[in-house]
């Protein structure tokens, strides 16, 4: 499906449903938000990315958390839906901000539980190796989309999840990011308990000859 839509493009990746907050200062994104919220209308937000806009998520304004005597807002926005920018109008007709046509993609969400429980079980390991509490509610996360801040995801690699087409290889792809980062945190783990012996006083035993 195919729709025009006003633009916000941000250097980072929104996933469908998740919440993103916005503090929106430019005069330009200021109209849209107040053009969103007068309408009951969604924007986009296209991953800026090596200079490029291609893929993206439609949001819905869920908050106006706070107005600012100058103007300014602190927003709270749901992602929907991924979508291809087909094109690109900067500024978008009399507007101040930008916007496009866009294709929404559907979303393969053929949730399967038991990788779902491996992701929960990589996922409490890698937090216990970072010493630190988890931030996510194990009850409430689902899906691929659930997970995609939580796990040190590089932007390109968030940008690359946005892409995939099916919820087994978002899976998949999680699964094989802990299981390669898990080593090297145990590593990274290693070493700072051996720096720290260093200068101690040791207590070896002898050597058998």
């Amino acid at each position: 499906m195919k729709k025009k839509l006003p633009l916000f493009p941000l250097n980072l990746v929104a996933f469908p449903g998740e919440e993103l907050n916005l503090h929106v200062f430019e005069p330009r994104y200021k109209q849209l938000v107040n053009e969103c919220l007068e309408q009951s209308s969604t924007f986009g937000i296209p991953a800026y990315i090596h200079n490029r806009l291609e893929m993206g998520t439609e949001v819905e304004i869920i908050e106006l958390v706070k107005t600012y005597s100058d103007g300014r807002m602190d927003i709270r926005t749901r992602g929907l839906a991924i979508f291809k920018v087909l094109d690109f109008e900067n500024p978008l007709n009399e507007k101040l901000y930008s916007g496009g046509t866009v294709e929404i993609h559907m979303i393969d969400m053929d949730i399967d539980e038991e990788k779902v429980i491996k992701i929960k079980s990589l996922l409490d390991n890698f937090y216990k190796l970072l010493k630190v509490d988890n931030p996510y509610q194990s009850d409430k996360y689902k899906t691929s989309f659930d997970f995609a801040h939580k796990i040190g995801l590089s932007l390109n690699e968030e940008y690359s999840l946005l892409q995939m087409k099916t919820e087994e290889e978002r899976l998949n792809f999680i699964t094989a990011h802990l299981r390669k980062t898990t080593p090297v945190l145990k590593e990274v783990e290693r070493t700072k308990e051996k720096i720290a012996l260093n200068g101690h006083f040791k207590r070896l035993g002898p050597l058998k000859f």
